[in-house]
């Protein structure tokens, strides 16, 4: 759960900071900027650590499909929808607002991809969505909800298909997972830009944004998508609901407001969610059927027991495929790439 834990609050800082950068740059093109930051950073982190490259497992062909919807969803729709609404949304709403990706992560699972989805984890759902609700309305507006605030739940929503995608292939170098989202989804993002009439930003503004993306985006992917390995896509997504109090909180200080009645209102609400989940345990009998893949993994996990021909086994962590034979048994586990099962 740490990993996920510190993607939430690395991604945290960026709401309150990207809305300071929204007075120099236009959102289309610093969604770009902020993907492009975490592209480039992350691909320079794989050239330097290239004798490292062997922990990881390569991504393959039948990944593509999904990676192309991280990319689209999750690096093009999500933060341009974000960052509009962000426009016209005060930075500590609108940073509570983003937990509402908790519950579009959490039902796209449970209902398309069949994660296992436990009590605790539909109240924090349940909480998020009444907190969430709170923060949105809006009796001045004609559907009695703020446009920025409808925005942002339309970029949670992107995030929320974007999450699970990415769940489907956590089990490959997740520096490379972000430097090909990054990179793709920041040059399609500033081509759309200039194709529109956009201005580029000055070239300190686009530092910024760069660097920004880089911590924000770059780093925090790539410890979210370690989290989804270990923990499944609807936990790591309620875990990083924390990452809206980080902003909210950077928010208060930074822009001195005083927040409406139904942010106090709301923030209970979240901050339950989180410590409800936080207190979720689940073991059971289960069965793995046989399966063959490839990924980061190591021998003193109770799953990979098997042995390497003409290789060292000695090393904790390594990667290359192998096989996992029939097992049945007990212990308490998450809904990992392991342990997909069906519950009864």
């Amino acid at each position: 759960m740490i990993y996920a834990i510190v993607a939430s609050f690395l991604f945290g800082l960026s709401t309150p900071l990207s809305k300071l950068l929204l007075g120099d740059v236009d959102p289309i093109m610093l969604a770009g900027l902020l993907y492009l930051g975490a592209g480039v950073t992350q691909g320079l982190a794989l050239t330097l650590s290239a004798s490292s490259r062997r922990r990881e497992a390569r991504l393959e062909r039948a990944d593509m499909p999904w990676l192309v919807g991280a990319i689209l969803a999750g690096g093009v729709v999500g933060p341009i929808l974000l960052l509009f609404g962000l426009r016209q949304t005060p930075a500590a709403t609108a940073s509570l607002l983003l937990n509402f990706e908790v519950v579009a992560t959490g039902l796209v699972a449970a209902l398309f991809f069949g994660e296992a989805t436990g009590r605790r984890t539909w109240v924090a759902i349940a909480l998020v969505t009444a907190g969430g609700i709170l923060l949105a309305l809006d009796p001045t507006q004609a559907w009695g909800i703020s446009l920025g605030a409808a925005l942002i739940l339309a970029a949670c929503v992107a995030w929320g298909l974007d999450n699970n995608f990415t769940g489907r292939i956590s089990l490959k170098d997740p520096r490379k997972i972000v430097f090909l989202k990054g990179t793709a989804a920041g040059a399609i993002s500033v081509l759309l830009g200039l194709t529109l009439g956009r201005p580029l930003p000055a070239w300190w503004t686009a530092l910024l944004a760069l660097a920004l993306g880089a911590v924000s985006y770059g780093l925090s992917i790539v410890f979210f998508v370690r989290s989804l390995r270990a923990i499944g896509a609807a936990r790591t997504g309620a875990v990083f609901g924390t990452a809206p109090f980080v902003g909210a909180a950077l928010s208060l200080l930074i822009y001195r407001g005083t927040p409406a009645v139904l942010f106090y209102a709301a923030l209970p609400l979240m901050v339950l969610a989180v410590a409800v989940l936080g207190r979720e345990k689940h073991a059971h009998e289960h069965t793995h059927e046989n399966l063959f893949h490839s990924h980061r993994h190591r021998h003193d996990d109770g799953h990979h027991a098997h042995d390497h021909p003409g290789m060292d086994s000695a090393e904790l962590l390594h990667a290359h495929n192998h096989e996992h034979l029939p097992l049945s048994h007990s212990h308490p586990h998450r809904p990992d790439p392991h342990h997909r099962h069906v519950h009864r």
